[in-house]
C-alpha cells in the first residue's frame, strides 16, 4: 500500500512538473524571440559601430582591394585579347619623314614679320637658325632666316607662315628615310657587340703581340660605332626638327609673263643686241688674226722690197755690154 502511494505521489508529481513546464513554455519562447531580436539588432550597431572605429583604414583597404580585382580583371581581359589577336590591334611601323620647305613672301614690313615669323616658330617649340638680312638698290628691306620647327607642327607653322602676306613662291619635299634609320641602328648593335668581344679578348691575351694586334683592331672598331652614332643623330635632327628657308621682301619679284606678245620696242631690243653681239664677234675675229696679218704683210714688203732689188739690178748689167 505504502509503494501503491508513494508511486501514486510521484506520478502526481511528474504530472505538476509537466503542466507548470507547459504553462512556462509560451513565456520561454517569447522571451528567447525577444531575445533573438536584441541580438540582431546589437549585431548591426556593433557592425557599424566597428565600420566607424575602423575609419578610413578599412575603406582603403577595400578600395585597395577592389582596385587589384579590377586591374586583375583587366589584365586577363588583356591576356584575351593578346591571345586571341581581336582586342587590340598591333601598332604600325614608325616612319621616319625629313621635311624640307622653302617660302618667299612679300610683306609690308619686313622687321614685323620677321619678329612675328620668330614667335611663331618658338611657341611651337623650335629654333631659329640662320638670318641674314639687306637692303636693295632702292633701300628696301629684305631677309632671309632658317627655321627649325618639330616636324608634328610643321604643317601649321608653314600654314602660318604663308599667311602673313602675299605668297609669291613655295617649294616642299618630304624624304622617307625609314630604312636608313632602321639600317643604322642594326649596324650599330652589331658593331657594339663586336667591340664587347674584343674587349673580353683584350682582358684574356697574355702576349703583348695580341694586345698591341687588339687594340689596333678596338680603336678601328670604336671609329666605326662612333661615325655610326653620328649619322643616327644626324637623322634624329633631320626627322625630328622639319626646315623651313623664309624670304620676305618689301618689293615685288619681277616674273616672266610668257602670254604677252612681244612689241616694236622688244623687236629693236633683240635687233640691237643681236647686233652688238655679231660686232663683237667680228671684233674678236679681227683681233686674233690681226697677229698674223701684220706679220704677212711685213714679210710681203720685205720680199718685194729685196727681190725688185736684185731684180733691176741685175737688168742694168746685163744691157751695158750690149750698148759697148
Amino acid at each position: 500500500m505504502q509503494t501503491r502511494g508513494s508511486d501514486t505521489t510521484r506520478y502526481r508529481s511528474r504530472s505538476r512538473s509537466r503542466a507548470r513546464s507547459l504553462r512556462l513554455l509560451p513565456a520561454l519562447l517569447l522571451a528567447g524571440a525577444l531575445a533573438l531580436t536584441g541580438c540582431s539588432a546589437g549585431d548591426g550597431d556593433s557592425g557599424s559601430s566597428s565600420d566607424k572605429a575602423a575609419g578610413p583604414g578599412a575603406e582603403e583597404a577595400g578600395s585597395g582591394a577592389a582596385g587589384f580585382d579590377r586591374g586583375a580583371a583587366s589584365q586577363a581581359d588583356g591576356a584575351k585579347g593578346s591571345g586571341g589577336g581581336r582586342a587590340s590591334a598591333a601598332p604600325g611601323p614608325v616612319v621616319h619623314v625629313v621635311h624640307i620647305a622653302s617660302l618667299t613672301v612679300r610683306v609690308k614690313d619686313v622687321p614685323k614679320s620677321l619678329a612675328a615669323a620668330r614667335t611663331a616658330v618658338e611657341d611651337a617649340g623650335g629654333v631659329v637658325g640662320e638670318e641674314t638680312t639687306d637692303r636693295d638698290s632702292e633701300g628696301h628691306e629684305r631677309s632671309r632666316v632658317v627655321l627649325r620647327v618639330p616636324a608634328a607642327e610643321y604643317e601649321e607653322v608653314l600654314a602660318e607662315l604663308e599667311g602673313s602676306g602675299r605668297l609669291v613662291d613655295r617649294k616642299a619635299s618630304a624624304e622617307d628615310v625609314t630604312e636608313q634609320v632602321v639600317d643604322v641602328e642594326s649596324r650599330i648593335t652589331s658593331q657594339r657587340a663586336s667591340v664587347a668581344r674584343i674587349r673580353e679578348l683584350m682582358d684574356r691575351a697574355s702576349k703583348l703581340s695580341d694586345v698591341v694586334t687588339l687594340e689596333g683592331e678596338l680603336s678601328t672598331r670604336q671609329a666605326d660605332l662612333e661615325s655610326l652614332l653620328a649619322r643616327q643623330a644626324s637623322l634624329k635632327d633631320r626627322t625630328s626638327l622639319a626646315t623651313i628657308t623664309l624670304s620676305l621682301s618689301e618689293t615685288p619679284v619681277k616674273q616672266a609673263q610668257e602670254d604677252d606678245e612681244p612689241g616694236f620696242a622688244d623687236a629693236l631690243g633683240g635687233g640691237w643686241d643681236a647686233f652688238v653681239t655679231m660686232f663683237r664677234w667680228i671684233a674678236l675675229a679681227v683681233g686674233a688674226v690681226l697677229p698674223f696679218l701684220v706679220g704677212a704683210a711685213l714679210l710681203l714688203f720685205l720680199w718685194m722690197r729685196f727681190l725688185r732689188g736684185r731684180t733691176s739690178r741685175g737688168g742694168v748689167a746685163g744691157s751695158a755690154p750690149e750698148g759697148d
